[in-house]
Order: structure tokens, then sequence, then C-alpha cells
């Protein structure tokens, strides 16, 4: 069915926004605007990218290639080449006290120039071959008929990217750890003069912000794409920044908004007769979408649905 086809589409890539709107929420609550978030998606994805291939040639080829290993390596290698940039952006704005917005920015310059340097000289059939792991679903999805290709037919990442969310929102709202990072991205001085380690939680913050964020680089590679490397990764990476605006940084609502904004940007493949340009115009919508709600969420003003009131401000614990 045309329908459900088109349903699993959205959800497959709504989950891959999810991986970097979760992370985005990370980063943003310690006070970090990381625009610098589609190089850092371009980056881990490339560097997992280019392990499956170190394993593709390690285990000797396709028909050598495990089930765990074949996932669990390209996760890792993305986890650390994101969590790296993210090190790199905390770096300069933490503890040179350099522009956000601006290192942001050459930030993603540097990761897109890094991930095409990296993807050059890697041959693709060794790491399209690992994406059959990564497509792998439940084995009963089939004899469900369209509840099971509908809610079932996904790889064991968009199922991960889901419990990643639910996870993030426990984290933030119901621990200490998310109390004082909360803290950190409203009133850092505040946090500070109350014992809190600003520069530690914003460094924290960053790198695992960065690290979650990178897999969904690898999720609309491996899983969406079919091992197809494409230059579109960071045009994902803005998408993702957007989706947090969205979310109105709630993890969880993130969820459904991933789903939304999914439908909206593969809604153009299923409508026929549709020329490009009104495909392009269909991908514009998610931002046009976000747009009304960030003018919407201003008039209303209320608490909950506003950004960390230190976002995007560097902190000089000499003038606290």
């Amino acid at each position: 069915m045309a329908i459900i086809a088109f349903l699993v589409s959205a959800i497959k890539f709504g989950m891959v926004l999810l991986f970097g709107s979760t992370g985005e929420t990370i980063t943003e609550k310690a006070g970090h605007l990381n625009l610098g978030l589609p190089g850092v998606m371009c980056v881990g994805t490339a560097v997992g990218c280019a392990a499956e291939a170190f394993y593709f040639e390690l285990a000797g080829g396709r028909a050598y290639m495990v089930y765990p290993l074949a996932i669990l390596i390209p996760l890792i290698a993305t986890l650390l080449g994101g969590a790296l940039m993210g090190l790199i952006f905390s770096f300069f704005t933490v503890t040179l006290h350099a522009n956000q917005n601006v290192t942001g920015l050459a930030l993603t310059t540097f990761g897109i120039g890094i991930s095409d340097f990296i993807i050059a000289n890697v041959d693709d059939y060794k790491f399209t071959a690992g994406a059959k792991f990564f497509n792998m679903h439940l084995p009963f999805a089939k004899s469900l008929g369209w509840f099971g290709e509908l809610f079932f037919s996904y790889g064991i990442m968009i199922y991960l990217s889901i419990a990643v969310a639910i996870v993030v929102a426990f984290v933030l709202k119901k621990t200490k750890v998310g109390l004082h990072l909360r803290a950190v991205g409203e009133n850092p001085a505040t946090a500070d003069a109350a014992g809190i380690n600003v520069t530690r939680y914003r460094y924290m913050a960053t790198c695992i912000g960065c690290a979650i964020a990178s897999l969904g680089g690898l999720v609309f590679i491996m899983d969406y794409l079919n091992g197809n490397w494409e230059y579109v990764i960071d045009a994902i990476g803005w998408l993702c920044v957007a989706l947090v605006i969205f979310t109105t940084w709630k993890p969880v609502f993130g969820i459904f908004c991933s789903i939304v904004f999914g439908f909206f940007y593969v809604a153009a493949e299923y409508i026929p007769g549709i020329d490009l340009a009104a495909k392009e115009l269909f991908k514009m919508l998610p931002y046009l979408v976000t747009i009304v709600v960030l003018v919407f969420t201003s008039i209303r003003n209320k608490k909950e649905n506003q950004p960390p009131a230190s976002l995007g401000l560097s902190y000089f614990r000499e003038e606290r």
C-alpha cells in the first residue's frame, strides 16, 4: 500500500532528525547554541562509514561480516567522531570564550570539508555492504501485514532513537545532573555560585549532544539511503536545529515532531505528477512551520516553551 510506504518512509526519516534534535537539545540546555551541528553530523557520519569500510576489509568481505559488529563498529566510531567535534566547539567557546555563532558556522564549514575528504578516500561499496545490517527488522513483521510493516519493519537504530529521546527527557527532568545542566543553561553565574562546575557541564553536554546527533547522520546514510553516501547531511543538520525550536526543547515531544517533519520532507516523493520545483517547496515546509511555532511561542511567552535564558552567551566567571 502506498500510504503505508509513505508513513514508513516518513517515520524513518523522522527518526534520523530525532537523533539530531535530541543531541542539540542537550547542548542547548547547557547554554550552547551549536550552529556547527551540520558539520558535526557530517564528520561523525563519515567516520562511521569509514569504520564500516575498515571492518569490511578486516572481516574479509561482505560474506564474513556479522550482525553485532557491523553495527557496533560504525556506531562507536560515529559517537567518537561527533564527541571530538563537540570537544573542539567547547574548547573555542568555553575555554577561549569565542563567539558561539561564529564558531558554529566555522565548524560546519570545517566538518563538511573533512567529511568530503574522508569519503573521497573510501570505496563506497565497503560501507554499503553493511547497510543490510542496519535495515534488519523484526522477523515477524511481514506476518502481521500492514500493522507489522508500519510498526516493526525498522532497523534497531530507529527504535534506539526513541529510547534515547525518552532517557534524555528523564535525565533532564528527574535527575540531579539534569537539574544542574538546566541551571547552567538558565543562569551560569548563579549555578557557579551554588558550586556547580559550569565549564564541566558545558563540555559534557556539548560532547554528549554532538555524539548523539551524529548518529542521525549515520542512520540517514546506512539505513534510510541503504548505504549510499549523499552530500545532503549538512541540510539534515539544519533541519535538526529547526526541529529543536519546533519541539520547544522537549525531547519526548520531539518524537512526534520529528515524524511531522518527516511527513513534510518526504511527502513530495509520493505525490504523482509533481515537478522538481514543487518538491523543493515541500522540503521548505518544516522551516516555515518552525517560524510559525517560534512566533506563536514568543507571543504566548510561556516559560516552559522558551529557550534557556543564557543560550548562545559565553560565561565569564570574572564578571560574576
